[in-house]
């Protein structure tokens, strides 16, 4: 069972790719383009979801599940998403680091699979 902000991801191994940032000050367009990348994200081949977060002070986590390695690669040479990376660097982000790890295993707890 899924929660609300969890991705339904299927039993591993899949692949997780993880994306820490570090916001400048203002939004500058940033959220409408966030909407934008993860509405793109999710008609990629191979994608199997998203979860995200941002704390008040900027910083913020972004870990988007896929299938393959491939499809990871392919997602990266999107042009649209390309040229969002690049305004990244340019205007929103003051440091980011981006990981991308195989998950071999996957556990998980809900309130409601008590009793």
């Amino acid at each position: 069972m899924s929660a609300p902000g969890f991705a339904k991801t299927p039993k591993p191994p899949y692949y997780a790719v993880i994306f820490s940032s570090q916001r400048t000050d203002g939004d500058n367009g940033y959220g409408s383009m966030a909407d934008r990348m993860a509405e793109l994200a999710a008609q990629q081949p191979g994608f199997l979801g998203m979860e995200s977060t941002r704390g008040a002070d900027g910083f913020g986590i972004t870990v988007a599940y896929f299938d393959s390695e491939e499809n990871i690669r392919a997602w990266k040479r999107n042009a649209e998403h390309a040229a969002a990376q690049k305004q990244g660097r340019d205007v929103w982000y003051s440091h980011y680091e981006l990981r991308v790890a195989k998950v071999e295993r996957a556990y998980n707890f809900h309130t409601s699979q008590i009793g």
